[in-house]
Order: structure tokens, then sequence, then C-alpha cells
């Protein structure tokens, strides 16, 4: 068994491939006792001890006369003496915000629980997979916490929600509930996290915990480009095939905060949740209320083992559907082909020109719609423009199905144009505080979607498309960020919900859509990779990575991506040179070469291209084809960091290390620096391997061992290898 109850001494005792994570009931609180590498099953109360340290926090009567401001918690609340950050703060009946979590119960239960409402990681039949479910109570304001604990034994995942109910007979105010914390006896960490911009996402930054909080999140209304939901704590050695590192990741697609404190006696606290700084709930007699679910590994091995335990899991057990163990379509996007400016016989051409590289999907982006020439109306209005598009959106389905390509196309559901019919007609459905200034972004409003008659009318919208059958992908775009939130039809006291009750309504219609329309693929975006989350990975398999396709800064973007999501999320493109938003001119091939390592397509115009232009379209295509399944199923090994040097490489290993796709791309030229060689990771060491492109045979070892020389001279030039095992 995965998951132990130690009835003696009263500890529970997770343990999973690599890491064992301990509990231990003591004086009627829940203390974290350890979180690392494995251990074996015994009594551990000999890692719990209070120093008697003098200080202003009270000692608690009846439990030894420890600090709770001391001691390791498991589920910290605010009133009872701990000072630090609190995983859980109640406002009570008579104004009060104290809660005092006692242990009450446990249950252990071989299964996955599902998280109503909203997206989580899922078991299937044959895991080795176990939930620890603790019941806490505060037994004055009757309020009780489960804390969930589902052991993936096998890929090192933890995850943990928990469930907040009241039992009393009086309503209570959630004024902040994360969704895990863990509480570790030293500081002595580095904490790398992320930051970036639209066009310039997940940059990774690299720091030693210090006194004081450490706290990224985002009041955006959505996961944002700005710091995404995660959070890596590293020991200060740790790179990427050595050292102790934490992951805590929050399948969310809203507001958040993660947060690493460095506290007064040296040691640390992390929790990861809901942002509270917009958050609250009402909490009525006998309701419960769910957080989202967080997702924590350890590695004992370096960053590496950490990103390949989030890639295996979110892979396999977050992403659903019929496209999630497979390549996705290569296809080609017609917005840097053409923006607004298309009509029929235009996408006809693109078509079929299209049918002559190797492409399978063509996708109809932004400005098909209502009266859509510019991106100032229509938004709301999911009629076919029949001005571009006389014939429908089937007269372009007809074109291209004798052609062997399908048909997909762009939505933004969640938005709607102040210039539309739909805005006109319900001017009360967008979110707003009444008597006050609209804010328009992009000369957009947000939908309430915490209104159910608005995710009604978006569902009937948007399946009067998709039943056609003409559709066989869906890009689903998000291009501004919440203000005025607000939602009229609730009480003063409930509008701190509305951002979390307006991703419940997200969630609802996703869940709807993607369960009714199984064999499409749907892609999320928001701006590119402004809502690139695990909550969204839930409905859509792939994400836009960013608006900025440009392969030199791709490269920055995809590394800092690949810290905890899959390869197969990330939606990469060729794009046309020079780069329609950096006006770098690079040569096809690393555009390529960028390109391959996520789900491929094209976002170029074809029928502007050359025919050796056309004839590398082609080519790279069949590479696609022919490797896209080990892709997506293999394991990624970042080899070169290019936040750091002057070049960046990986390799990609499928699942039977047969096969090895490995890229190099040289960003800055250094006049007579060392010669370059790149060490491939995870190979067979004693099998043979042969170079697709030059027929060159190298064995394991010397691919891991010695390396691979990278002879290049010019600054953007890149190489690709495609070694295979010699049968």
């Amino acid at each position: 068994m995965s998951v132990i109850y130690n009835k003696d001494c009263a500890q529970f005792q997770l343990n999973s491939r690599s890491f064992t994570y301990l509990m231990q009931v003591k004086d009627g609180y829940l203390l974290h006792l350890y979180w690392g590498e494995k251990i074996d099953n015994r009594d551990h109360s000999y890692m719990f001890w209070e120093q008697g340290r003098a200080a202003f926090s009270p000692r608690q009567e009846n439990c030894g006369g420890f600090i709770l401001d001391d001691i390791p918690l498991e589920y910290p609340c605010w009133g009872r003496g701990d000072m630090r950050t609190p995983a859980l703060e109640i406002i009570n009946p008579d104004g009060t915000n104290i809660i005092d979590l006692h242990y009450e119960s446990y249950e252990i239960i071989d299964t996955k629980p599902s998280l109503e409402g909203l997206p989580a990681v899922y078991a299937e039949q044959g895991d080795k997979v176990q939930t620890l479910i603790i019941t806490l109570r505060d037994k004055i304001s009757d309020i009780s916490v489960m804390l969930y604990y589902t052991l993936f034994e096998e890929t090192d995942i933890l995850t943990r929600h928990a469930v907040i109910k009241n039992d009393s007979k009086q309503s209570v105010f959630i004024n902040r509930a994360m969704s895990a914390a863990v509480d570790f006896d030293h500081k002595n960490f580095d904490i790398i996290s992320n930051f970036g911009t639209h066009v310039r996402e997940r940059n990774i930054e690299r720091a030693p915990l210090k006194y004081g909080k450490y706290t990224m999140s985002s009041r955006r209304g959505a996961s944002s480009h700005v710091h995404n939901p995660f959070l890596i704590m590293a020991s200060p050695t740790a790179d990427e095939v050595s050292g102790e590192v934490y992951g805590f990741v929050l399948v969310y697609s809203g507001s958040f905060t993660a947060e690493v404190a460095g506290n007064q006696f040296s040691s640390a606290r992390t929790v990861i949740g809901l942002n509270s700084e917009e958050f609250g709930w009402k909490l009525n007699p006998g309701e419960s209320f769910i957080t989202p679910e967080a997702v924590l590994t350890y590695s004992p091995a370096g960053l590496e083992r950490l990103s390949d335990n989030y890639h295996k899991i979110f892979r396999t057990r977050l992403c659903r559907g019929k496209y999630r163990d497979i390549r996705r379509p290569v296809l080609l996007n017609s917005w840097e082909a053409c923006y607004f400016g298309f009509d029929e016989e235009r996408l006809k051409k693109i078509g079929t020109c299209c049918a002559d590289i190797g492409i399978e999907l063509l996708v109809i982006d932004d400005g098909w719609f209502g009266v859509r020439d510019t991106d100032n109306c229509s938004l709301g209005d999911w009629v076919v423009d029949k001005r571009k598009l006389p014939n429908g959106i089937e007269g372009i389905y007809n074109h291209l199905k004798p052609l062997g390509i399908d048909l997909g196309i762009w939505f933004e559901p969640e938005m709607v144009s102040p210039n539309s019919d739909l805005y006109r007609a319900h001017p009360d459905w967008c979110i707003h505080i009444p008597n006050r200034p609209r804010s328009e972004g992009r000369y957009q409003l947000i939908l309430n979607l915490s209104k159910p008659e608005v995710c009604d009318y978006l569902y009937a919208s948007l399946a009067e498309i998709l039943k056609t059958g003409a559709i066989a992908y869906v890009k689903w775009d998000f291009n501004r960020n919440m203000t005025e939130v607000g939602n009229e039809l609730l009480p003063p006291d409930r509008q701190r919900e509305v951002t979390h009750r307006y991703y419940l309504g997200l969630y609802s219609l996703m869940e709807r859509l993607v369960t009714d329309f199984p064999d499409i693929l749907f892609e999320s975006c928001s701006g590119g990779g402004g809502r690139f989350d695990a909550g969204m990975l839930y409905y859509m398999p792939q994400v836009w990575t960013s608006d900025n396709s440009d392969a030199i800064e791709r490269l920055r973007i995809q590394y800092g991506t690949s810290l905890v999501y899959p390869m197969s999320a990330m939606s990469a493109h060729v794009s046309a040179s020079p780069n329609h938003q950096t006006d770098h001119t690079t040569p096809f091939d690393t555009r390529f070469t960028v390109a391959l390592t996520g789900s491929f397509g094209y976002e170029l115009d074809p029928t502007s291209l050359s025919e050796d232009e056309k004839a590398a379209v082609l080519r790279t295509a069949g590479i696609y084809k022919e490797y896209g399944d080990r892709i997506v199923n293999g394991t990624y090994h970042r080899l070169r960091n290019p936040h750091e040097e002057n070049c960046a490489a990986w390799c990609i290993v499928s699942e039977d290390k047969g096969t090895c796709i490995a890229g190099y791309v040289l960003t800055h030229v250094r006049l007579y620096e060392n010669n370059e060689r790149i060490r491939m990771r995870g190979l067979k060491k004693d099998a043979v391997y042969v170079e697709k492109f030059s027929g060159r045979e190298y064995s394991g070892y010397q691919l891991c061992g010695y390396g691979i020389p990278a002879p290049l001279t010019l600054e953007y030039r890149s190489l690709l290898w495609i070694f295979e095992e010699k049968k």
C-alpha cells in the first residue's frame, strides 16, 4: 500500500516511487513531519521536537505547551497563534476571523475522486492510486475541512485539495482557502519562478529564498501572461539532473496565489490556491466549498525528473479525449496569412495550396462572423458573414474535403463587442458594476459566465455551428483581463464570489462542448499563452503557446513552459520570415526545428511561398507526420538553457528509447568560442543509433558521453538530428 496509517504513533505515511510524505496527529493538531526522499515505514516521531523558543506567540493549553507559530502544520489557520501565512481564514457570524482546526478522522480509498465542477487529475483502471481523506474540525464554530491527498505512486505525484463545510446553523464567510500548504523545517531553497507579458511569456527566474514572502500571483481574472500558476523550490545546487526539487502547480485558470515565506525561525511555508485579495465565499449552513486542485511533486534527481513527472501526469491523466496520446494534425492558421482580409475565394486558394504541401487542417481565424472587418465589432454574434463566405462555412468545408483537408475555426466565446447585436440585446450580460463606466480592452467586454443564461446562450451559439459536422478543430481565444467585476443579481455580501463563479461557469460550458463534440480538437488561447494552465488542459489538450511566433523568441518561451507542461500541449508553428512580430529573418530549417518540439503547424501564407519553400513545407510536414506520435509521448530533455547561454538544445526520446529527436539553435555568435558539442540524455547506452540525415552510426555511450559536434558559426542557424536504434 502507498498510504499507510500507523495507529501506534498516529502517523500518516504516503510513499511514492521516490518520495515519502509524512504527517502526524499530536495533541489534536495535524502536523507535517517530512516530505523528501523515500524512507522506510516505522515510527518517525523523533522528527518533531519543540525547542521551547522564547517568543511573543502564546503557547497552547492541553497540547504540550508548543507554539503554533513554530510548529509545522498541515493546513494552518488564522487566529490561534500561528502568525505565518494561513491556508484558511474564516469570518465567523460574530465578525471574528478565528478558526482552530483539530483532527477528527481519516479514510483511505483506492481511487481518485473527481472535483465537482472543477478540472482535476484523474485515475484510470490499473493505476496505483490511493486517496487519503483527513477530516479536521473546529468544534466551536462547527466548521469542518476535509483534506484530500491522492498519491500516484508510479509517477511521484501528490494531488491535494480541501473541502470546507459549514455544519453550523449560521452562515460564515471564507476569506482565504488555499488548495495546499507545506511547511519545511529550513529555508535553504532557491525559488524558481516565472514572469512575462504578452508575447514574452514564462521567462525563468531563480533566486534564493530570504526572510519574508516571495509571492507570485494574478488578480487579472485569468492565470495570465505575467505569472503562471506554478512554483518550484530547489536545493541551491540543484540543476537539471541532480539535487532535490519540489513542484507546486494549481489546476485553475483564474486569479491565483503561489507564495513561499522564509520565517523567523529560518523555516519556510509554501501555499498555493485562489487569490484571496479578490476572493470571498459565503458558506450557508449545510453547504460545502471545494478548492481547486494542487499538483505536487518531488524529485531527488533535479529539474528534469520534476518536469518529466508533470509532463506524464498532465499529458496522460489531465488531458482527455481522442487526441490525448496521438500526434495532432498538421495545421495552417489563416491569421498571419491574411488577418481579417479574406473571402471565400481567398480561403479556397489557400486550401488548394495546402493540399499540395502536406497540410491536414486549415484554420479560419478571426474575421468570419458578424461584420468583422476589424477588431472593434461583432464578438458575440456567432453567425457567418455572408459577405465574405456567401456559401457559409460549408462552402469552405466542401472545397477542402475532396482535398483531404479538415476545417478549423476561431471563436472568442467569452467576449462581447459593444458594437454587436448581442450587446444591444443584452447589455446586462457583460461583467460590469452598475452606475460605473465599462472599461473596454481591444474594443471588447467580457461576458459574465457566472450567469447561467449566458453560458446557455454560448453553448447554443457554438453548438449550432459545430453540429454541422464541418468543424474538426476549434481555437478558443480570450483577449483581455477582467475589470469592474460584479454581478448585479448577487447580494453585496457575495460580490467577491463572481470571479470564481465565472470559472465554474466556463468549466461547465467547456465540459458540455467537449462531451457533446468528442471528435473536435479544441485548442486554448489567450493572446497566446495568457491562460496556459493546467485548468484549461483538462478540456483542451493544447494551447497556443504565445502570440510571438518568432523562432528565436519561442526558444525561451518554450523552455520556460517545459518546466511543468508537456510538449504535446505546446502549439508551435513555423511562421513567415521576416517574422510579423519581431521582423527577424530566420532560416526555414531553424523555424522548423523549433516548432517540431510541439503540436505542429504553420503560420504563414502558403500562396506566397516559392517553389523551394513549398518543397520545404512538404518535407518538414512529412517529418512531423512520421515522428509526431513519438514526440507527443516521448521524454523531453533540456540540454542547453537559452536564458543563460548563447544557444538552446534539447532532445525528445521515445518511450522505448529507440528514437531520439534532438535540436540545437545558435542564438548569438561569440568569435573564437570553444567548439560546441551536445550530449544526449535518456538513450540506451549499449545500443547503436543511426542518424537519419547523415546515415552515421553512434553508440548510446558516444551520444550521451562525448555527445555530437554542433559546428555552427552563424547565429539563428540550427541543427536537427534524428537518431534511430539500429535493429
